[in-house]
């Protein structure tokens, strides 16, 4: 089963979401307050969520950006799941670093190895 928006792919596999941001530049306002929107609703489907957000397709993103998976961690946290970032690009990777939310998000290189951790 899959879900499509302008901004997002959305499939289901194995019990697992996995979220393609599927923006080039994450950069809007309106438009990451629309995706944080679409994730949170995600999250909050069920008891134990377990998301993969895939950013392979981002090369580019704003604080807001950081902000809305700041607040989709805690959601998740919240109703005991567990999220995992993918496919980030070095500099983008390098903002996580610097501002050590590395230390908070699970980032793992693959779509795949996110999933495997996620099982």
């Amino acid at each position: 089963m899959s879900e499509q928006s302008p901004r997002l792919v959305v499939s289901f596999e194995d019990g697992l979401m996995v979220v393609e941001l599927a923006e080039k530049k994450l950069l809007d306002e309106v438009a990451i307050s629309r995706i944080g929107e679409q994730v949170n609703a995600l999250a909050a489907r069920g008891p134990n969520p377990r998301m993969v957000v895939d950013f392979s397709h981002v090369a580019q993103m704003s604080s807001s950006a950081l902000g809305m998976l700041i607040t989709l961690h805690k959601r998740i946290r919240e109703r005991n799941g567990q999220l995992r970032l993918c496919g980030i690009q070095p500099g983008i990777y390098e903002v996580f670093v610097i501002t050590r939310l590395n230390e908070i998000f699970t980032i793992l290189p693959s779509r795949q190895e996110a999933m495997d951790s996620l099982r």
